[in-house]
């Protein structure tokens, strides 16, 4: 179940973490290689780390929000400010 336990820290909850690797995918308004957008997603939480990095990013993979091609990392078409809230 993907619904995080009461006692947990929701700002490091995976659905928490892929939301900010939206905003920052969606801000950056292109295509953005992996390491850079591994470096601005941990610059946001000294809590965060690379598992929970990858976490995030196959969770994003898995429901089909990004794509990736040569470590290369892009919103799928469609998923702009405007339909996503």
């Amino acid at each position: 179940m993907i619904t995080p336990q009461p006692e947990s820290d929701l700002s490091l909850n995976t659905l928490t973490l892929g939301a900010d690797i939206i905003k920052i995918l969606r801000d950056s308004g292109k295509i953005i290689i992996a390491e850079e957008l591994l470096n601005r997603f941990l610059a946001k939480d000294s809590r965060r780390n690379y598992s929970k990095f990858f976490e995030a990013i196959t969770f994003l993979y898995t429901i089909g929000f990004i794509d990736e091609k040569g470590y290369r990392i892009k919103l799928k078409h469609g998923y702009t400010q405007a339909n996503l809230f």
